[in-house]
């Protein structure tokens, strides 16, 4: 699923990107996926985005598509990252893309939000 969400995340960035000037630094590639490349695949933009200042980002999803329908509980949390691969690779493709070399996890601390790690 990573394989395929990176392969998809790739052209995704490619095709959305074309009209757009090259990004001077990584903030903006970031900026570019929490709002362009998740408002056309998930219709809407990520809720939130941070930074610690040392080159890593989290992007944070309040109501992630696909584990918002999962019940409520620890032991779904400790399922829920096995549909979350896809999304990752998804923000991995799209980063290496604009020419970032990076490493992408996802955290759940709840059911429907999500948070996107990028290394």
């Amino acid at each position: 699923l990573d394989s395929i969400g990176y392969r998809v995340g790739y052209s995704l960035a490619e095709r959305l990107s074309k009209e757009t000037l090259r990004f001077k630094d990584d903030i903006d590639s970031v900026k570019f996926i929490c709002r362009e490349l998740w408002n056309f695949i998930y219709k809407k933009q990520v809720d939130n985005l941070r930074t610690n200042h040392s080159g890593v980002y989290v992007l944070v999803d309040n109501h992630f598509r696909f584990i918002s329908s999962m019940a409520e509980g620890q032991q779904y949390i400790k399922l829920a990252p096995v549909y979350l691969y896809y999304s990752c690779g998804l923000i991995r493709g799209a980063l290496e893309c604009f020419g970032l070399k990076c490493m992408v996890t996802a955290d759940i601390t709840s059911v429907p939000v999500c948070k996107y790690n990028e290394k």
